[in-house]
């Protein structure tokens, strides 16, 4: 049983529907990364080089890999 509105289920079909569509690099547009810094967010991009470094050796934790 689902809890969705007929307009979701509707979303949700074509959703799925042009899920199939392709693009090509010149039709995507970037996607901008926040993330929270010293009690709030910014973007990654407005960091400087080596702060961009650190974010991206950045090790995320996982708990069900440390537990276990």
């Amino acid at each position: 049983m689902t809890h969705f509105s007929s307009t979701e289920h509707t979303a949700v079909a074509s959703a799925v529907a042009s899920a199939a569509v392709q693009l090509t690099d010149a039709e995507r547009q970037p996607c901008e990364v926040w993330t929270r810094v010293m009690g709030y967010h910014r973007p990654v991009a407005s960091f400087n080089v080596g702060k961009q470094g650190e974010h991206h050796e950045r090790q995320f934790f996982n708990e069900s890999h440390c537990c276990g």
